[in-house]
């Protein structure tokens, strides 16, 4: 049976820094613990995610990250600093949140960025995962910053031009990210606006692989767009604040977690071989290849998502 909980139990948890993160459980409140990463950073967590559970065998907690969705402070708000927003920092919230629910071992669902929290966490409290389910799966290195920013211009020639030179003339040979994130720190709102909208732009873009895209309607808001361009440029240019690499050398330690990997053939801005090395590297874990599919839940991403959470749903 696959429903959505009619009501939702909402809150907020206080996880310092003056961050209030936003949560709420769905589901079966005696049923097999879940958690939710949204991708992002900063897309915020939507009902869609309880979609692929069986909501008669999972407790689903879902959160907004710090900075994003209905957490406060709203990172659209150009005064919020991000000095407090790290991966580091939305480990520790994820733990907090565990230990707040009396959770003792839950399930990690994640996609895109969520795929790069859901490890980082996952690396450094194994003990406290009992699987992940990740799609769409990137580690956001700075090689893979460098794909998506720049090297992705060469399926897109066009449109990756009037990316490039939504920034000043002397920044468009360096660190596209890096430059962005300048412009949506800047005093003037008209150029933090035309910054958000240009780097929005190229993120409808660079996804658009598979027939049938449709864009973003997210992005049609203001305050949503700001928030996530202001965090993805904040976490791409430093490359997740994670040593280049780390997660990848890290898979080591989810020996004995359970994992599935799913992602699209088509998915050329993550692109394949990032999911293919992580799983090579993890006894546990199964790729899965969907070969119509690119970046997000279509094209029998989600069919496989969902396979994959019912046959966890009864593992101790």
């Amino acid at each position: 049976m696959r429903h959505h909980d009619p009501a939702p139990r909402p809150r907020t948890l206080d996880v310092g820094d003056g961050q209030q993160v936003y949560w709420e459980t769905c589901g079966n409140p005696n049923g097999k613990p879940a958690v939710v990463l949204h991708g992002g950073p900063g897309s915020g967590c939507t009902p869609g995610w309880l979609t692929p559970f069986d909501l008669s065998r999972y407790r689903v907690v879902l959160f907004d990250q710090r900075g994003c969705g209905r957490s406060r402070p709203h990172v659209a708000d150009p005064s919020v600093d991000l000095a407090t927003n790290t991966t580091d920092h939305l480990i520790a919230d994820v733990e907090r949140l565990r230990v707040h629910l009396g959770v003792d071992r839950w399930l990690v669902l994640g996609a895109s960025w969520g795929s790069t929290l859901g490890l980082a966490y996952a690396q450094r409290h194994p003990e406290r995962v009992s699987e992940l389910v990740l799609f769409s799966v990137v580690t956001t290195t700075r090689r893979e910053v460098e794909w998506i920013t720049r090297d992705m211009g060469r399926l897109f020639p066009a449109e990756w031009a009037r990316f490039r030179d939504g920034v000043p003339p002397a920044d468009r040979d360096g660190d596209l990210a890096a430059a962005y994130a300048r412009l949506l720190h800047h005093p003037d709102a008209a150029v933090r606006e035309r910054a958000a909208r240009d780097w929005c732009a190229w993120e409808d873009t660079h996804v658009a692989t598979v027939p049938g895209h449709r864009p973003d309607p997210q992005f049609a808001d203001p305050v949503f767009r700001m928030a996530f361009a202001r965090l993805v440029t904040h976490y791409w240019r430093h490359a997740a604040f994670l040593p280049d690499g780390e997660l990848l050398r890290g898979v080591g330690r989810l020996a004995g977690v359970p994992g599935v990997l799913v992602h699209g053939r088509l998915d050329v801005s993550s692109p394949a071989d990032i999911p293919w090395q992580v799983a090579q590297a993890w006894p546990d874990a199964r790729f899965e290849l969907v070969e119509a599919a690119g970046h997000g839940a279509g094209h029998g991403v989600a069919e496989r998502v969902r396979a994959a959470l019912d046959g966890f749903a009864d593992r101790p």
